[in-house]
């Protein structure tokens, strides 16, 4: 069966606000000139986490559509990968949005070329399992968070949430599967939680997974945001400033500068993997990791769609740091 994930429709969207929003207003004298733009590495408190952490030795794979393999701010950030769609070695992005959540993830940082990346010292592994119109078969991923676990990943991304896959996953999809193997691995597998607005339980309740809400720039549930899921968490989800291709890609036909903005619950994700990886990086098992992130989320409003709340970095980092 082919679908296209509602996150990528949302990604659809927001595509319109391309860079030319953001072109000549960086600042030039800081080592990434956009970064004032990046509101929600600043919601999540990360630059206070990295004096402890960035991230270092550890391997986000971004299971999506692949990342431009050539982008000034993600080349030198990646590992090999894998193409479920073409089946070869080149997971080349053709549609803009694993791009955009590979450089929330682990973009570049501090190099003098634009935005910076929630784990600043973690790898990207590109693993293609959604085609050039963000479709892709529930095999494909399946195929793909496993061999992202086998070949090494710390971290799993999976910004694919949709309601019709979350209705098979609740019958025992085969993402379940794939997912516990990924844990067993070794592997922390973060989630988008999906877009429609919708109360629901998207995984089995024993996968072992952490799904993510979307919050603005309030701290307040997105608008779009699913919720519900058990033990969820929120992240920046609204206006994410990230990479996009440098060449036009057929949800970017306008814009290949390489930056825009999009919105989703799959822009909020990555930056919870990225938060899972300067954890990994001070030792911590996946079961620490997820613990330590939801032991560690605000929710001082008790806001239903937050979850258990708003991640923060620092505060993640520093109870990881009392734990040795």
């Amino acid at each position: 069966m082919r679908r296209r994930p509602t996150t990528l429709a949302a990604f659809t969207a927001f595509a319109a606000l391309t860079a030319g929003l953001v072109t000549g207003c960086g600042d030039d004298s800081e080592p990434d000139p956009l970064r004032g733009q990046q509101w929600g590495i600043d919601a999540l408190n990360l630059p206070d986490a990295w004096s402890t952490s960035k991230g270092e030795d550890t391997v986000i794979a971004v299971v999506d559509t692949g990342v431009d393999l050539d982008h000034p701010d993600l080349k030198g950030r990646l590992v090999a990968g894998y193409d479920f769609v073409d089946g070869d070695d080149e997971p080349k992005d053709l549609n803009g949005h694993g791009t955009h959540v590979a450089g929330i993830a682990a973009a570049h940082t501090d190099n003098g070329i634009d935005v910076a990346g929630g784990a600043p010292g973690a790898k990207i592994m590109p693993v293609r399992v959604l085609g050039a119109d963000g479709s892709g078969s529930d095999g494909n991923i399946g195929k793909g968070i496993v061999w992202a676990a086998d070949h090494g990943a710390d971290v799993i991304n999976l910004s694919l949430g949709e309601s019709g896959l979350m209705a098979r996953l609740l019958k025992g999809g085969v993402l379940n599967q794939a997912i516990t193997h990924a844990n067993g691995k070794g592997a922390v597998v973060v989630a988008a939680a999906g877009n429609d607005s919708t109360a629901l339980q998207p995984y089995e309740t024993d996968t072992p997974v952490l799904v993510v809400n979307a919050a603005d720039q309030n701290g307040r549930p997105a608008s779009f945001t699913n919720f519900g899921a058990q033990n969820a968490v929120s992240a920046p989800g609204v206006d994410i400033l990230s990479t996009l291709p440098t060449y036009t890609t057929k949800e970017t036909p306008k814009n290949s500068s390489g930056y825009g903005r999009l919105s989703g619950t799959s822009m909020a994700s990555p930056y919870v993997s990225a938060v899972a990886a300067l954890l990994h990086h001070q030792g911590l098992d996946p079961a620490a990791i997820m613990r330590t992130i939801r032991d560690t989320a605000a929710n001082p409003g008790q806001l239903l769609k937050l979850g258990l709340g708003n991640v923060d970095a620092a505060a993640a980092v520093k109870a990881a740091a009392a734990k040795k």
